[in-house]
């Protein structure tokens, strides 16, 4: 995996893995100098934005580790006299690793249900006589969040799994607008749209609770401050967990950053409004939101004005990409701000 310096302070070092990172934003809430900022975390995991999901201010950074030692999916690592630095005192390195006993039927449901496609089973016929077959279930732990969905769906008991946090997770139903970006970011497969039948009233997500590690992803990619997160404990046995326990527990997640602008290709726009009408904070008007579907001016974030989208207000972005994402020629699009 691509390993990134993003701080060094002498002999040690802070290192990032992209491919690691989940965008929960645990270690900007733990940062004692505010100098790792997150932000454009829908954006960034449906595709539509290149970059990373945190940046770190290398001249405000003290290498303290912090980061490091509560980023729930190694992610982040420090690095000491050239060798990571490994013990238990470090989220990740406590977690118990997801293990399968003798138990397992090798039926093959965890593979197929695994949300980062972390487990493999080998199966093959068995050759005794039986008409059973045989197999072996291989999780690689590097890449495993420890959501539980295989320990929940294993139809004999075989997997156990250890999560990193426990927590509550809150959904405003007046608030979301129901763009799936949470969805979309949600590294667990924990939240849906639920569905409904003639009559019904159901919220407009839901959570999956037996698979949410409480990491806080999807309140960092909500683009109207629909979802809150709460980490209430931190599970593994971790060394000198006191530190870790006064930053992230009991505490709400630090907002992220704007750190992206809207560009409009006006040649290219055809002026037909979707992205006005699916733009998640200009649902959240009550005047003229995406109640109005035919109202495309008067808007918070883009409109159409003389037959062109037109940038209200930059600063209002969400920076979730749903504008983007509907775009039938590529109109409209979410860049980097530069420095």
């Amino acid at each position: 995996m691509n390993e990134v310096v993003i701080g060094v302070k002498g002999e040690k070092q802070l290192a990032y893995i992209p491919e690691k990172c989940i965008g929960c934003g645990t270690c900007v809430m733990a940062c004692p100098k505010s100098s790792l900022t997150i932000g454009s975390v829908g954006a960034v995991a449906r595709g539509l934005l290149d970059k990373d999901y945190i940046e770190n201010d290398a001249e405000a950074c003290i290498v303290c580790g912090i980061c490091a030692k509560t980023c729930p999916a190694g992610a982040l690592v420090m690095i000491q006299d050239g060798e990571p630095v490994n013990d238990n005192s470090y989220i990740n390195v406590a977690l118990k690793e997801t293990t399968v006993n003798d138990n397992c039927a090798h039926c093959g449901l965890c593979e197929q249900i695994c949300p980062q496609g972390c487990i493999e089973v080998r199966q093959w016929l068995s050759t005794d006589g039986s008409a059973s077959v045989n197999g072996e279930t291989i999780i690689d732990n590097d890449t495993c969040i420890h959501c539980g969905w295989c320990q929940s769906i294993c139809p004999v008991d075989a997997i156990a799994v250890e999560k990193p946090f426990e927590g509550t997770w809150v959904q405003s139903e007046e608030t979301c607008t129901a763009c799936r970006s949470c969805i979309d970011t949600c590294p667990c497969n924990a939240l849906y749209n639920p569905e409904w039948g003639p009559g019904e009233i159901v919220d407009k997500v839901a959570q999956r609770a037996d698979a949410c590690i409480y990491c806080g992803a999807c309140d960092m990619a909500c683009p109207v401050e629909a979802i809150a997160v709460t980490k209430t404990a931190i599970v593994p046995e971790v060394e000198k967990v006191t530190i870790l326990e006064k930053k992230l527990l009991n505490a709400e997640m630090k907002r992220p950053e704007l750190v992206t602008k809207l560009v409009v290709d006006e040649d290219a726009c055809l002026g037909c409004g979707n992205c006005v009408i699916v733009c998640p904070v200009n649902a959240t008007d009550a005047d003229v939101g995406s109640g109005y579907l035919n109202e495309v001016d008067a808007k918070k974030v883009i409109e159409v004005r003389n037959g062109v989208v037109n940038i209200v207000n930059q600063d209002a972005c969400g920076a979730d990409g749903a504008c983007a994402m509907i775009c039938p020629v590529n109109a409209i699009m979410l860049e980097r701000r530069e420095e």
